[in-house]
């Protein structure tokens, strides 16, 4: 579906984009992907790595404007939404900033993307849009929400729209691995809870999610990567062992576990091998044989949470993980 294709990726410069880029040049030899942000000095950056190759572009711009959208938008066949105001503290003191982001940005996209006629649209969701108890997560519910109806708006043969959801990213930029091996020889690593759970993909798992989602979707759907668990106690340990946990207290907006599935979706939720799949409960589409497939519905009641989860990473794993990605973690 992508070989050939023309990509645009919203907020491009960021962690995904920085693996989805060389990931897809590799495995789809695409005609061009577009990165579309708005930060010159990490478009400047990126630019580095890829020298004179005629397949990337990059292109300033705000998913806030919505006439820059349509012209970055002109030819594009897959679109790849990333960007998003996604620090929970950040949200919680700019409120303001992170609608604006957050959901007029998802809005503006949808409508330049039908008018467009972009064939395909993966955005990524997180885990704290599922129940969500901060403002990030709320205003990610409702891009969730947005994108999901898009398909209505679109019409039969119009732009479809899915959108991918996943936990904590292993190693970008901001997250706790970095910033615990930034405090490695420290007497003491601030913990926010001791019972804190997390769940861990990597970057490159993410990146298969989106590819699965295009050569998938129908329209409508949400994608949820099968992935382990870990106690960010037991993260810490790898990290700096002889560490002693100063408990510290979450902050504001944040979960004790994350959740990506809540029991309140089960009824539209289907089980597949290494994922899930929630489908949309308005216009019945979560009845429809092309969007179930050969899935399964998971039980009434069912949720997928990191401190319920079924599966947990051995700390040699993530010892084995940090070893094999040393040089990447937290560049990006």
């Amino acid at each position: 579906m992508l070989k050939n294709s023309s990509i645009l990726v919203t907020g491009g410069t960021g962690s995904f984009g920085n693996a989805f880029v060389p990931a897809t040049l590799e495995k789809y030899n695409p005609s061009k992907i577009v990165i579309f942000s708005r930060d010159e000095m990490k478009q400047w950056d990126m630019a580095k790595s890829y020298g004179d190759d005629p397949r990337v572009r990059f292109f300033i711009g705000d998913v806030r404007d919505r006439d820059r959208l349509y012209r970055a938008l002109d030819g594009i066949d897959y679109v790849v939404h990333a960007a998003a105001t996604k620090i929970v503290p950040t949200a919680e003191y700019n409120p303001f900033e992170c609608i604006k982001t957050n959901v007029n940005g998802a809005m503006n996209l949808i409508d330049a993307c039908i008018d467009k006629k972009v064939k395909g649209v993966v955005a990524l969701s997180t885990d704290k849009a599922s129940s969500p108890i901060n403002l990030y997560g709320a205003s990610k519910l409702a891009s969730d929400k947005l994108f999901v109806a898009g398909n209505a708006y679109s019409g039969e043969h119009g732009t479809r729209f899915s959108v991918v959801r996943y936990g904590n990213v292993m190693g970008s930029r901001g997250s706790v691995i970095p910033f615990f091996m930034s405090l490695k020889g420290k007497p003491s690593l601030p913990i926010t809870d001791a019972r804190m759970t997390r769940f861990m993909i990597s970057l490159h798992q993410g990146v298969e999610l989106v590819w699965h989602a295009f050569e998938d979707m129908v329209g409508g759907e949400i994608y949820v990567k099968k992935i382990p668990s870990m106690k960010v106690t037991e993260i810490a340990q790898v990290i700096s062992p002889e560490a002693e946990h100063e408990i510290v207290g979450i902050r504001p907006g944040e979960k004790l576990h994350e959740q990506m599935i809540g029991e309140e979706d089960a009824a539209f939720t289907y089980e597949y091998p290494e994922h899930f799949k929630i489908l949309p409960a308005i216009n019945s589409w979560d009845k429809s044989p092309a969007r179930i497939q050969d899935g399964v519905q998971v039980a009434e009641g069912f949720s997928y949470r990191s401190d319920t989860n079924a599966e947990w990473m051995k700390p040699e794993d993530l010892q084995d993980w940090i070893t094999e990605n040393a040089g990447k973690i937290g560049k990006v």
